[in-house]
């Protein structure tokens, strides 16, 4: 709450301390951010391909609870919805038109370039932070019998610590990184909903088209749960999905079909030829800081906000997965989809900005919020695609909340898998707060800010449940082994 106060009564002091954290760490600890997002992809394909990757999250004889096809779906609208929308085409065009230092803009390295860079962003490294989070926590809830804690994935290292003060601490902080990093994003697809109303129905994109937007979902989704309206929720995600689908096809259809498969094949091969290099990448060849601080930063940052979120959510769905069968699945579908969701929408973007002029693409990249519809403007049949992404857009705002609402009532509730109604409504009005008070105090800018602030920390809890996991595997296997028993 004194966040939200913070930024409601002086927003101006709030962007400025912000601010200069935000310059502290990207200065100080860009090297951490990136250096730590690639072990943890190199630590969770080494975990799968070593003889640990046999391990069940569940007993041996456990088989798994969701259908494989079932499970690929669930993992997609995971933790990308809203950011998937919101920047499908705003940050391939950013690329394109503002690549790294030593690309010219707008060249015909540039789309490589930027659909190469997006690869980067939304691929393996995200889900590979997010695949440590769910297989500590998965590990802990279906073989060893804990509440789905991060305390509890951390006892192998602190012991009895994990259910005292520092496993409170390290809950009510996973609690909170999830409000907040939930709300970052949620602040990102209110900015567009409401850019998106103003460009097909000119309803001005203000502060009170703002609040109305937060609080019409915030309503929709502490209803459903505190209803637990399982039923209605499933039909919203089978919805999204289709008209996920929807969205790429027509756009696949009405844009330069030819040069998005061209694209495709060329970032592709840009990613894989360069993804070691790109892995450990802190500034461009000259030397030049700027692009890698300001992108790949941000992003590993902000992923790490979603973590606690997701890799919950993971957990439990995966139960009577091997690791192996885990680590693959999480780490490489979304990454698919990633891939086939930036060609296209990104290759809708390059081929609407041919032909404008270099001010009027600054323009436009300056407000990622507004881009995707005037992208979507400039081909026939465009009104179609941008009320695609406006149902998207409120759909993926409610799934995810809902989603956020439940874990952080968990969290707060000591693992409660059914946490009280009251705990339900309070972290669903304050999720809707926390949202409505970063979109009014800095934008898109200030929530990349925050994101990158409120994520430092945890970084240190994942390194720690890294450890704790491996620990705890090489116990089990030690007591199981024939001369432990005999």
């Amino acid at each position: 709450m004194t966040v939200v106060v913070w930024c409601l009564a002086a927003g101006d002091s709030f962007v400025v301390a912000a601010n200069t954290a935000m310059g502290v760490l990207t200065a100080d600890f860009d090297w951490l951010y990136i250096f730590g997002m690639s072990a943890f992809v190199i630590f969770a394909l080494a975990l799968a391909i070593s003889p640990y990757g046999k391990t069940k999250l569940g007993a041996d004889d456990e088989q798994p609870t969701q259908s494989t096809l079932g499970w690929f779906a669930m993992l997609f609208s995971a933790g990308m919805g809203v950011g998937l929308v919101f920047w499908g085409t705003a940050e391939p065009l950013s690329h394109y038109v503002a690549p790294m230092a030593g690309i010219d803009p707008l060249s015909e390295e540039s789309p490589v370039f930027s659909l190469r860079s997006c690869f980067m962003h939304w691929g393996l490294h995200p889900w590979g932070s997010y695949a440590i989070v769910g297989l500590a926590l998965g590990y802990f809830m279906f073989r060893r019998h804990k509440k789905s804690l991060v305390s509890n994935t951390l006892e192998p290292i602190i012991g009895k610590q994990a259910h005292g003060g520092i496993g409170i601490t390290v809950d009510i902080y996973a609690a909170m990184l999830t409000v907040m990093g939930v709300a970052t994003s949620f602040g990102m697809g209110c900015l567009q909903i409401s850019s998106g109303l103003d460009y097909l129905f000119g309803i001005p994109s203000q502060v009170y088209t703002w609040a109305v937007i937060i609080g019409i979902t915030c309503i929709v989704y502490t209803w459903s749960v505190v209803s637990g309206i399982e039923r209605g929720m499933q039909m919203l995600s089978n919805t999204t999905l289709v008209l996920c689908v929807a969205l790429l096809v027509l756009a696949f259809v009405i844009g330069p079909s030819v040069d998005i498969m061209h694209d495709f094949m060329a970032g592709v091969g840009a990613w894989l030829a360069n993804f070691i290099q790109d892995s450990f990448r802190l500034a461009a060849d000259n030397g030049d800081t700027g692009w890698v601080r300001g992108w790949r930063v941000f992003y590993w940052a902000w992923w790490l906000s979603w973590a606690p979120l997701v890799g919950i959510f993971l957990a439990r769905i995966s139960r009577g997965r091997t690791i192996r069968e885990f680590v693959l699945g999480v780490m490489m579908a979304p990454t698919v989809v990633s891939l086939v969701w930036f060609s296209i929408l990104g290759g809708t973007a390059f081929g609407a900005a041919d032909g404008l002029g270099t001010e009027l693409l600054a323009a436009i990249v300056s407000s990622p919020e507004t881009a995707p519809f005037f992208v979507f403007g400039q081909y026939e049949h465009g009104i179609a695609l941008s009320i695609i992404a406006l149902v998207l857009l409120f759909g993926f705002f409610v799934m995810s909340a809902n989603s956020a609402t439940y874990v952080v009532s968990m969290l707060t509730s000591f693992g409660n898998t059914n946490p009280p109604t009251f705990k339900k409504v309070f972290w669903g009005l304050a999720l809707a707060l926390v949202a409505f008070a970063f979109t009014v105090s800095g934008g898109v800018s200030g929530m990349q800010t925050i994101a990158i602030i409120i994520s430092f920390p945890f970084f240190f809890i994942m390194v720690l449940m890294c450890i704790a996991l491996v620990l705890a595997i090489r116990k089990e296997r030690k007591m199981d082994s024939p001369a432990t028993r005999d």
